[in-house]
C-alpha cells in the first residue's frame, strides 16, 4: 500500500484503530543508554499526524563516535538543551497515548530509559510497538530495516535523521492499521 503525504492510505479513507500514539526515533552519541543527541516524535491520532517534535539534545558527556552514521558533532548540541530539560515538556505534548512505536523498539526503549535514569526522572509508563515486527507480521517484509520497510510502503525517508525516522514509523504504523493491524492490548506488536 502506498500512504499519500497526508498520510491517508492511497484508497483515500482516514486509517483508523490505532487511537493516539506517538512515533519516537533517538540518534547517541555513542554505544552509552544515556548518550541521546537527537530526539525526533511524531504524534498520530486516529490515523492522522497532529503534531511534530524535532531537538537537538547535548548528552551527558563529548564523546561522538556515531557522527559517521547520522552526522551529528558535539559542536552541533554543545549548546543544545539536555534531555532533563527537554523531556518534560515533551511529554507534555505528546499527551495520554496508548503506545509508543519505534523502529527497532528495544533500542529506542533503552536510550529513553538510559536518558531518565541518568536525569532522575520517571520511567515512561507507555508500552512500545516495534515496527519491525509489524512488518514483518503484516507484510512479511524481510529484511526489515527501516529503508528497506519504507521503500516497500512507498514512505519516504532520510534515514538516520530522527525526525524523518519518527515520521516514517508513524506512516508505519498508519499503514498497518489501514491492512488491519491493531496493537495489542498490552502494546506489543
Amino acid at each position: 500500500m502506498i500512504l499519500r503525504s497526508e498520510g491517508r492510505p492511497a484508497h483515500g479513507r482516514p486509517a483508523a484503530g490505532t487511537g493516539r500514539f506517538a512515533a519516537i526515533d533517538f540518534e547517541t552519541a555513542n554505544p552509552r543508554a544515556d548518550s541521546a543527541c537527537a530526539l525526533g516524535v511524531v504524534v498520530v491520532d486516529d490515523g492522522r499526524i497532529v503534531d511534530r517534535i524535532y531537538e537537538l539534545i547535548r548528552p551527558v558527556t563529548p564523546e561522538f563516535t556515531f557522527t559517521a552514521v547520522h552526522g551529528l558533532a558535539w559542536a552541533h548540541v554543545r549548546t543544545a538543551p539536555t534531555f532533563g530539560e527537554i523531556w518534560p515538556r515533551i511529554q507534555a505534548r505528546i499527551g495520554a497515548v496508548q503506545f509508543l512505536a519505534a523502529h527497532n523498539a528495544p533500542f529506542d526503549r533503552r536510550v529513553l530509559s538510559g536518558c531518565c535514569v541518568s536525569y532522575g526522572l520517571p520511567p515512561v509508563p507507555h508500552p512500545f510497538v516495534c515496527t519491525v515486527t509489524v512488518a514483518r507480521r503484516v507484510w512479511n517484509i524481510r529484511p526489515t530495516r527501516l529503508p528497506d520497510v519504507c521503500a516497500r510502503l512507498g514512505i519516504s525517508l532520510r534515514h538516520h535523521h530522527a525526525d524523518s525516522d519518527a515520521e516514517a514509523c508513524a506512516r508505519i504504523v498508519i499503514a498497518a492499521s489501514a491492512a488491519g493491524w491493531r496493537p495489542a492490548r498490552s502494546g506489543a506488536p
